[in-house]
């Protein structure tokens, strides 16, 4: 066993879970995958086995010690959510930590690479929580292994079957992220993506990400506003308004503020809106284009042209 201190963090802002207090269960970079683009580097150790990394007991403890300080300080939590520095998964004790914490009366979220999702003990664990956001950045071998390095013994056809086993059995909220990296050629591989999330049960909702911080490998950087764009109009036509971005934007970008600039910032940080979409919102505050040029002087947003239409984004380069 290693030492406790840090398992349980925050609560943090996060724009899918709301405030969030993290559980760190996996030592520094231990993966089953390692990615061009983490933002923790390259992976330390990857490996498949399942092992004990802390007991439950040191798991709970923490967590339960953050829990009590938060409400102490009046600080609200929406989600505990294991997000570790490593795939959450590979903690054989996944399934009793959930359980205990549980306990708390909190929702229960976590955030794992699909990687291990064929093992039958993992799904098994993964129904206790409230919500498991999964990763698909590919589905075709090729591409899959030149981004997300597993571990080579694992089989991307097999993830994929127990992904889609698990989406029809689990009752709680299931999501999806795919990220999205420059400098690479990705074909129509992002069309195969949104098919195979499509016939996904109960998936709510996608999220389109990208790198927001230094990545493990250079080369490996945020996309173009144009390249995100027309992946988002891919996934929106299969997946039919279950497309958001997440691309670190700060703000609030789920409310509505009353101030058009700080509303048409917020709505673009998560969906491109289209010209007659902005024309339409500046008219219902009684402002003009104005503003939407000033925006885009300013840098804060984008105009991209997609299939005879124009979109705005919210500038994140």
């Amino acid at each position: 066993m290693r030492k406790t201190k840090g398992i349980a963090f925050g609560p943090v802002l996060s724009r899918r879970l709301g405030k969030s207090l993290g559980v760190n269960n996996i030592p520094f970079k231990i993966c089953s995958y390692s990615c061009v683009y983490c933002q923790l580097g390259r992976s330390l150790k990857i490996t498949i086995d399942r092992q004990p990394f802390y007991t439950p007991e040191e798991i709970f403890k923490s967590v339960n010690e953050k829990v009590r300080v938060a409400i102490e300080r009046g600080e609200k939590i929406d989600y505990i959510t294991f997000v570790p520095d490593g795939e959450p998964t590979l903690d054989i004790n996944l399934e009793k930590e959930v359980s205990l914490i549980k306990q708390l009366s909190f929702p229960v979220a976590i955030i794992t690479n699909s990687s291990l999702m064929w093992d039958e003990e993992v799904r098994k664990a993964l129904m206790n929580f409230d919500l498991v956001s999964i990763k698909v950045d590919a589905v075709s071998i090729d591409i899959w292994r030149k981004i997300d390095r597993g571990f080579k013994k694992l089989d991307l056809d097999k993830i994929l079957e127990g992904v889609e086993k698990f989406s029809s059995e689990f009752k709680g909220i299931l999501i999806s992220e795919t990220m999205v990296i420059d400098n690479f050629d990705y074909g129509d591989e992002f069309k195969k993506i949104a098919e195979y999330l499509s016939n996904l049960k109960n998936l709510k909702t996608s999220y389109l990400s990208i790198p927001t911080r230094p990545t493990a490998e250079k080369w490996a950087n945020s996309p173009k506003e144009e390249t995100i764009n027309s992946f988002f109009q891919i996934f929106e036509n299969k997946l039919k308004g279950r497309v958001e971005y997440l691309i670190g934007y700060e703000g609030n970008a789920f409310a509505y503020s009353g101030n058009v600039e700080e509303d048409l910032l917020s709505i673009t940080a998560v969906h491109p809106m289209r010209e007659d979409a902005v024309k339409e919102l500046l008219e219902k505050d009684k402002k003009n284009f104005h503003i939407v040029d000033s925006l885009i002087e300013k840098g804060k947003l984008i105009k991209v042209d997609y299939q005879g239409h124009s979109y705005y984004i919210r500038k994140f380069r």
